[in-house]
């Protein structure tokens, strides 16, 4: 089957494409709402196998509260660069700050589901000066996560057998995309809450992702940010890393989940207090580990209250 085109990935839609270079590299973003810095910027991020799409919902809504909507292509993801290198939390969190500064803005809030959501956490941490607020779907702070798998057993077993499989070479790449990339499809539908896949919507976001994970170095970009999290742990960038990121940070978050998320559970979402203590934590009935596609009015209506 031959791989599709970056490019394919930048739908039309009351939005704007856009080539931010920022970190040393060249970003794709979607942007919607006022292009004045005088307005407030939302910067989302999205998760593992996932490309800017993901925010389609909140990318308009957002925008039509008032606020400058930046959808990005992470590193490696979508029609941004795709380096060897850079996969770690340092380089990740220097980013998404060379994003904000070249977007024009002094700081902006950062809107993270999954794997993006980390990288909001370690630029709160690491750049704080950029960072207003940060609001997470599906999300908890990197050692909460960490000491939920090592002490919770249910999070033990709904997290940790996949992101081990996805540690040895060249197998892990090749199942996200045979038979056209049905493995994204499939981690939608698990994760997800039981009445989504059944939609017609689940089926096209189901059908953009199985492309946009067949475009070349894509699979192993998604990839060397599970295997970075894995490798570092017994490494002195990784211990430090760590280290860094077990301090408070002293501004307003907001934790967004689902109430039938099957693989990031409430209980590790509770241990987040410790690192934020402005946080608070928003349950949205009757959907999964994808609630901002799930549930779009319900979450974009949050994200609205807390950023205003």
């Amino acid at each position: 089957m031959e791989q599709p085109d970056p490019s394919t990935v930048r739908f039309d839609g009351p939005w704007t494409h856009r080539d931010i270079h920022a970190n040393g590299i060249r970003f794709h973003v979607a942007e919607a709402g006022p292009s004045s810095t005088d307005a407030p910027l939302i910067v989302m991020l999205h998760g593992f196998g996932d490309f800017w799409w993901s925010w389609r919902h909140q990318l308009t809504g957002l925008a039509e509260a008032g606020f400058r909507t930046v959808a990005v292509d992470l590193r490696g993801y979508g029609d941004s660069d795709k380096p060897p290198r850079g996969y770690d939390g340092w380089t990740l969190a220097g980013d998404i700050a060379g994003l904000v500064r070249a977007l024009g803005h002094t700081d902006a809030t950062l809107l993270g589901h999954a794997d993006g959501g980390l990288v909001c956490w370690a630029t709160a941490v690491l750049h704080p000066r950029v960072v207003k607020s940060i609001a997470l779907v599906s999300s908890p702070h990197p050692i909460a996560l960490k000491r939920g798998v090592l002490r919770d057993s249910p999070q033990r077993s709904a997290w940790l057998p996949k992101f081990l499989k996805y540690q040895v070479p060249l197998l892990p790449e090749r199942s996200l995309t045979r038979d056209g990339g049905f493995e994204v499809e499939r981690l939608l539908r698990t994760r997800s809450g039981p009445a989504y896949p059944r939609t017609a919507e689940f089926t096209d976001a189901a059908r953009r992702m199985r492309s946009a994970i067949r475009i070349p170095g894509v699979a192993h970009s998604a990839l060397e940010y599970q295997r970075w999290a894995f490798r570092s742990q017994w490494r002195t960038d990784g211990r430090r890393f760590m280290a860094i990121m077990d301090k408070q940070i002293n501004i307003p978050v907001l934790q967004i989940h689902g109430d039938l998320d099957p693989y990031i559970l409430v209980n590790t979402l509770a241990r987040c207090t410790r690192w934020a203590p402005r946080r608070e934590l928003r349950t949205i009935g009757s959907a999964g580990h994808f609630v901002h596609q799930e549930r779009p009015d319900q979450v974009t209506a949050e994200i609205v209250r807390f950023a205003t």
